[in-house]
């Protein structure tokens, strides 16, 4: 549960990398300083800000922004170091606000690198302030806490660092307030072999229209999409990935500096990052794949699977995909803005035109139409020519992407799967399918959501509203639903260990036996599909009281005391047919499953049409909408509230003829035999 804190109050921190989020409204400059047991700094290198963003488990934004996103790891602070501010104040500059208390109240969150909310504190009562302590992280008996402080400063960032007994406290609020105007350092320092973004097509967020249209939503004034680490001035979209969970600590030094040293060091602006852990000596991520050979003078650099900041190669991979739907999102968006703007702007003028009784016919009027339709085609063959060249880069990234990805990210004719062995540990994502929009075909971006995961899975077997491809009457799409579900199944059997998750398969009427027979034949569930109203009641009554207990351990701290011979593993029950063979005890413990299961290692994945359960009315609804809806065949049932996207969902499905379910579940059926 979020703690939601008020001014003062503190909150115990169960983690120690940590990402905090900062939204205004507005731009705001974010800074943090470290202090020791009494709070006050030892100088200037303790102070993290836009003109020096890291320091040692500590990186800020090197821009004014309206969203920040802090990359902290506590755990490679110096041992001095006993409490970390957050700092927020007002970039300097004329027509800009000049106190807090003309803006929205701040909010800033704590999370965790799932991007889970540990805290948040929403930062009311500003006034003449320009500069506040948002929140602060201190060790108290050798155990982090975050406390709510919002404490402001009417002289700005100069006052507050002076109280907080910097002793150059004026020199450096003028450094900060001089690397922000001057916009040092745009985006998060990239890995040594990476491209900076000035050389990636990063550059869809920039308004296609022409100079006479600032009015556009997707002007210059915002920057492309930052990969990884903490994210500058963009927008997380609401959508299947969820927001770029995994910012990257990027410790301040030299590779050789001493990790227990007293006294911070800083990294130069805008050079590369050390990604040895100052703790963790084993804990370097491999060193990022060669670059590819330098492009010719004027065109966007090659692109590199791996192209982006992370701890692994895995990482990199998910944040590179992550910022390649960010960038498809921005360019699409920019480019439809562009087409409303030149249609608006035409009727305009048409308006104009047709106003006056004497231009209506004639040859003036005709003139006047054909000059405006003139217009608003150069303007969208403007806006196209900008869309085809980002579309041309991501498609170029994608084709180097989709080779070099896992298994768990991997589609199934990827030729990673020819060599699958049962892994060691669980990946951090999962994919699911394919997205893509009207403008980018046939550009397709993998769908991958977190594991473990966080809601249930909805296979839709009823009608959808719009498809690609024939007409496909209802039996053939609960089959083709049936497939979809099962080839989920062996994904998420194939990415955890052996002995890591378990399968309950629920087939009231035995609709499902042809499609469920490589899961049965391989011996890879927990038992044969249970069938007739008794089937039923059985399994949901033993995962009910599964995650009673669970939940009563865990209350009670006593997850360690669980009975012996209990099974640790994740469970996932299939649900073919609902709600045949459900009464109305079965129907309520299925909404305790899909409400309390997933915290507890419970998940749900139902195939099912909705219109079949039509006789419960409104009762359904919570379970519907907690479930995250999959359909067998291409729809556009994603939105994506950021920008207003439809985003069309495309299933993962095996090739025709493909054995390569087979061959995996064998693997799976091997390793568990070992591991039994």
């Amino acid at each position: 549960m979020v703690a939601e804190l008020v001014r003062g109050q503190n909150h115990p921190l169960s983690q120690v990398r940590l990402e905090i989020r900062v939204s205004a409204g507005r731009p705001v400059v974010a800074a943090a300083t470290l202090g020791d047991e009494s709070g006050r700094i030892h100088g200037v290198e303790w102070v993290a800000h836009p003109g020096v963003p890291t320091l040692p488990g500590l990186e800020v934004s090197r821009q004014a922004a309206t969203d920040h996103r802090l990359a902290v790891d506590l755990d490679a602070m110096p041992a001095a170091v006993h409490r970390v501010d957050v700092l927020l104040a007002l970039p300097p500059g004329a027509g800009g606000p000049v106190s807090f208390g003309s803006l929205s109240a701040p909010f800033v969150a704590v999370t965790g690198l799932d991007g889970a909310e540990v805290a948040s504190y929403t930062i009311t009562g500003l006034d003449a302030e320009s500069a506040v302590v948002a929140l602060e992280l201190y060790r108290r008996q050798g155990a982090w806490k975050v406390r709510a402080v919002g404490q402001g400063y009417a002289g700005g960032l100069a006052e507050l660092l002076t109280d907080q007994g910097l002793a150059q406290a004026h020199q450096l609020a003028a450094a900060i307030d001089e690397a922000v105007a001057r916009g040092l350092a745009r985006s998060v320092p990239a890995p040594p072999s990476r491209q900076s973004d000035g050389d990636r097509s990063r550059r869809t967020a920039t308004s296609t229209l022409g100079p006479d249209q600032s009015g556009s939503p997707y002007g210059p004034q915002q920057g492309g999409p930052q990969q990884g680490g903490a994210q500058q001035g963009g927008h997380s979209a609401v959508d299947p990935y969820g927001p770029a969970q995994n910012p990257q600590i990027s410790p301040g030094g030299s590779p050789s500096a001493d990790p227990d040293a007293t006294q911070p060091t800083t990294a130069p602006p805008g050079g590369p990052i050390d990604y040895s852990h100052p703790r963790r000596q084993n804990a370097a991520p491999p060193p990022p794949p060669p670059s590819a050979p330098p492009a010719p003078p004027g065109q966007p650099a090659r692109p590199v699977a791996g192209d982006a900041t992370g701890w692994s190669m895995e990482e990199r991979l998910y944040n590179q995909v992550w910022g390649m739907f960010e960038d498809l999102a921005r360019t699409t968006a920019a480019y439809r803005s562009a087409v409303d703007f030149a249609d608006t702007r035409m009727e305009k003028e048409l308006d104009q035109v047709l106003s006056d009784p004497r231009s209506r016919i004639g040859g003036q009027g005709d003139a006047a139409r054909e000059a405006a339709q003139s217009r608003r085609a150069q303007l969208v063959d403007q806006a196209r020519e900008a869309l085809e060249r980002d579309l041309v880069q991501l498609g170029a990234e994608a084709d180097v992407v989709e080779p070099a990805l896992p298994a768990a990210f991997a589609r199934w004719d990827n030729p990673v799967w020819h060599a699958y062995r049962a892994p060691m540990e669980m990946p951090m994502a999962l994919r699911l399918g394919d997205l893509h929009l009207p403008e980018s075909d046939p550009l397709r971006i993998p769908m991958l959501v977190r594991l473990p995961l966080e809601r249930g899975l909805w296979i839709d077997s009823g009608r959808p509203g719009s498809f690609d491809g024939a007409f496909v009457d209802a039996h053939e799409l609960r089959r083709l639903a049936m497939e979809s579900a099962v080839a989920h199944v062996v994904r998420l059997l194939a990415v955890h260990p052996a002995d890591e998750f378990t399968v309950h398969v629920v087939d009231p009427a035995g609709s499902g036996a042809r499609e469920l027979a490589p899961l049965v034949q391989s011996g890879v569930l927990a038992a044969p599909p249970a069938t007739g109203a008794a089937g039923v009641a059985a399994v949901l009554g033993q995962l009910t009281e599964r995650v009673d207990l669970v939940q009563m351990a865990v209350r009670g701290g006593a997850a360690d005391s669980l009975p012996p011979g209990f099974d640790a593993s994740q469970q996932l029950l299939v649900v073919n047919d609902f709600p045949h063979g459900f009464d109305d005890r079965a129907v309520t413990q299925l909404r305790y499953l899909a409400d309390e299961g997933p915290a507890v290692g419970v998940h749900l994945m139902m195939v099912a049409d909705r219109e079949d359960a039509g006789g419960y009315g409104p009762l359904l609804d919570p379970l519907w909408r907690g479930l995250l809806r999959l359909t067998p065949v291409a729809e556009d049932h994603l939105a994506d509230p950021w920008v207003g996207h439809a985003w069309t969902y495309e299933p993962a499905l095996v090739p025709p003829g493909s054995q390569v379910l087979q061959q995996v579940l064998a693997q799976v059926a091997k390793a568990r035999t070992k591991y039994s």
